[in-house]
This record gives C-alpha cells, structure tokens and sequence, in this order.
C-alpha cells in the first residue's frame, strides 16, 4: 500500500485549464444571448421597418453598414471605398463579405460569429490576467449585463480580444508577442493605445527600459506592416477613417453633445462651440492623462498596470467627441481588472444598461414621424447620459483611491503586487515623485 504525499506537486495541464472550460461556456451562452437580444431584427424584421429597430433595441451597425460601405457591391474596403474604421475592421468586413454573397443577413451572422469568437477568447484571457484565485471576476465580461445588450453593435469585441491578448503576452514577458498584438489592436480600434501610455509610465517609474522598447518597438514595426500596403494602395481611402475622426462634431453619448444640445449660462456658452469642439476635447483629455501620469509617479507605491490603463482609457472616453453604447465593451475587462468590486461594477452596469435603453427611445424622437411619441426627450436622455459618465468618474475615483491606498486593494492580497504587470510586478522605483511622505513600503524587487 503506498501513500500520497501530502504536498501537492505541480499542477497538471488539465488542472491548469479547470476554471477555464466553465468559464468559455459561459462566455459562449453570453456570446448566443447577445444573439438572441437581435432577434426582433434578425428574425422579426424590424431592420427594415422604420424606428423598429430601435423601440426594439435591436439596432446594430453591421447590418446598415453593409450596403453604407457599398460590400453589397463587391467593393473592397479602401481598395474600391472608403471606410470609416481602421484597417483591422476592414480585413474583418472583408473576410465576411467573401463568405456573405451579396447577403446583409448572412453578413452580419458571419460577422457575429466572428465576434462571438472574439468574446470568448477574450474572457478567456481576462480569467488568465485575473489570476486562478480570481478568473470568477471574468465573468462580468462573460456574461455582463451590458455586455450582453451592447456585444454585436459593432466590431469592438474584436479589438478587445487582441488588446487582452497583448496584455497577457507582457504579463507573461513575451514583450515581442505583446507588440504585435497591441498594435493589432490599435489597427482595429484606436482606444488601445492609451495602453502604451501606462506601459511607458510605469517603465520610467521601474527603469524597466529594454521590456518597454522591445514591445513598442515590435508594435511600430506590426502597426505599419498592416497599414501602409494600404496606404499604398488607395491612401485617400485608408486616411477616411482620421479624416472622420478630426472632421466630426459631437455625436451622441458624449458629454460635448449635451453642452451643444441645452441652453447654457453666457460663461459657459464655449462648451458648445463647435468651433472649438477639437480644442477643447484635446485639452480635457491632456489635463487628465497629466493627472494620471502625476499619480502613477507621485504614489506611494507603483500602481498596477491595469489601474493606470483604466484611468487613461477612462479619460479618453469621457473626453471624447462620441460615446457609443458600445464602447462599454471596451471598458469592461480594464475595469475589472483594475477593481473588481462587485457593488461598484454592478453600479455603473446598470447605467450603462439604462444608458443602452435611453439613446435608442431618444433616437426615436430624433427621427421623428407617426412613431415620435414612442421616444423620449431631452431631459431623460442627458439624465441617462450623465448617469454613465458619473458612474464612470465614479469608477476612476474609486481606483485613485486604492492606487493612494493600496493595502485596500483587494487583488494585492496575500502578498500580492502586481500579476498582470510583467517585468513591473516587484519592481524597485528607479524615477518617482515624491509629493509627499511615502505611505506605504516597496515591495522587494525578485530575481
């Protein structure tokens, strides 16, 4: 008779994937409910009936975009037609219109196939950057509320998974790796490079150089392999996307939208200048990035990697010129990565859901016609509107907090310092500012 050792040994591969198989599953359900959230407009029709899609919540871009962007016609994107997206959601609308034959439908179910995929990839990394103690926080991702009603929208899952991907490539020290997939990212949504933002602070807080150049380095080298071939190829068509960018006026969701819909005091009438909309949506989010760069260098001890990529990205989208409901996917796993408290997320989720429902009924009355009367107005739009902003500053507060008072930060537990932070995690401080007093000790630097 033999006897087991009461130290366990190395965990197996199949140990290590336990947490990971329930949480795919579940990510693929979250993936099918989304679906199934279409279904008025994908089964019921109400795509093409009027402000259906909206009473019906249903609305989605990639069904209109379809023929907007003429892939009806067998126009390549930039090629053949200007698009209004990065090259990496081209190559997406590329791929699917092969496969779709000229069909909107099959088009928009191919595409959401790909995004599902997408989804569930990029819980699967979430639960890999969360840890094995906390792959559970993944699930807001999952199966989240808003993710749910806002997943198939558009393209952003996509630019989450690459984005999550490049994060775990330098947890886990591949810098090359998290190069080529951070700019991957960028090339399919913009908002991934306030990620090379964090990076670049807390590598002149560590001194950790080298890690730093090698990953910005490989994503120069992917960004511009992926675009300048289009470039080349039709640069009128490739630059539509920043030409939109910089050319359009406050759209909604933004809170520069609101400055321009409602009557304001004479004082502050230039909030709603449109004239002065790219100035000042530049300006405020240069004054909050230089926020959050004074305090991942002033803090008593060196903020997390996912706390200073939630405050960046958060400032970009409150500064920004439009904040679709989509973007919420975006946000999502930074912010649980950067605080997953329950009671806080479940806060802001549910005004994003109440957001979710308020620009499609305000959207009704904006189009006007014998349905008007089933929208809504100003006043409860800009109350939801506001909601989701103040939920989200809401947000940032809470994680200023715990970077200026880190022994409540309930992921640095256990002796815990940094496990998505790569070369940082343990990091000595080689360049800080010191405002004042340090409250808190290093953690000792490992080898």
């Amino acid at each position: 008779m033999t006897t087991r050792s009461l130290h366990p040994g190395p965990l197996s591969k199949i140990e290590k994937a336990g947490p990971y198989l329930p949480l795919g599953l579940i990510a693929g359900l979250g993936a099918v409910l989304a679906y199934l959230w279409k279904w008025p407009c994908r089964f019921g029709g109400v795509w093409n009936a009027g402000v259906g899609q909206f009473t019906h919540y249903c609305y989605t871009d990639i069904y209109p975009l379809f023929w907007a962007e003429r892939l009806n016609e067998g126009k390549i994107p930039y090629l053949d037609h200007p698009v209004e997206y990065p090259v990496g959601i081209g190559a997406i609308m590329e791929f699917a219109r092969r496969l779709a034959g000229g069909d909107g439908v099959r088009f928009y179910d191919i595409t959401v196939v790909l995004m599902g995929i997408a989804l569930v990839a990029g819980v699967l990394l979430l639960g890999a950057l969360a840890g094995r103690d906390r792959w559970h926080d993944a699930l807001w991702y999952a199966i989240g509320p808003a993710v749910i009603l806002c997943a198939f929208i558009n393209w952003d899952l996509a630019a989450g998974a690459l984005a999550l991907g490049g994060l775990l490539a330098w947890a886990r020290r591949r810098q090359y790796l998290a190069g080529v997939l951070l700019a991957l990212a960028v090339a399919t949504k913009f908002y991934p490079l306030m990620f090379f933002g964090a990076l670049f602070l807390l590598t002149l807080r560590t001194g950790r150089w080298r890690p730093f150049l090698q990953t910005a380095g490989a994503a120069a080298v992917t960004w511009l392999a992926v675009n300048v071939p289009v470039m080349l190829a039709n640069f009128d068509g490739w630059k539509r996307f920043y030409e939109f960018s910089r050319e359009r006026g406050a759209d909604w969701g933004s809170v520069w939208f609101f400055f321009q819909r409602v009557d304001r005091p004479e004082w502050l009438a230039f909030l709603g200048d449109p004239e002065l909309l790219n100035g000042m949506a530049m300006a405020a989010v240069a004054v909050l990035l230089l926020g959050v760069a004074v305090l991942t260098l002033a803090a008593p001890r060196r903020p997390r990697l996912a706390q200073v990529c939630f405050l960046a990205l958060a400032a970009f989208m409150i500064t920004n010129k439009v904040w679709s409901p989509q973007f919420v996917l975006w946000l999502v796993p930074i912010a649980v990565l950067a605080r997953p408290r329950p009671l806080p997320l479940l806060i802001w989720q549910l005004a994003e859901c109440w957001y979710f429902f308020a620009i499609w009924r305000y959207l009704v009355t904006q189009v006007g016609g014998p349905e008007a009367y089933l929208g809504i107005g100003d006043g409860p739009y800009f109350l939801a509107l506001w909601a989701r902003a103040l939920t989200v500053i809401m947000l940032m507060v809470l994680v200023v907090r715990d970077i200026l008072r880190p022994e409540d930060d309930v992921t640095r537990t256990g002796g815990v310092d940094d496990r998505s932070g790569g070369v940082f995690d343990r990091a000595p401080d080689r360049f800080a500012l010191r405002i004042r007093p340090r409250a808190a000790a290093q953690p000792a630097e490992t080898t």
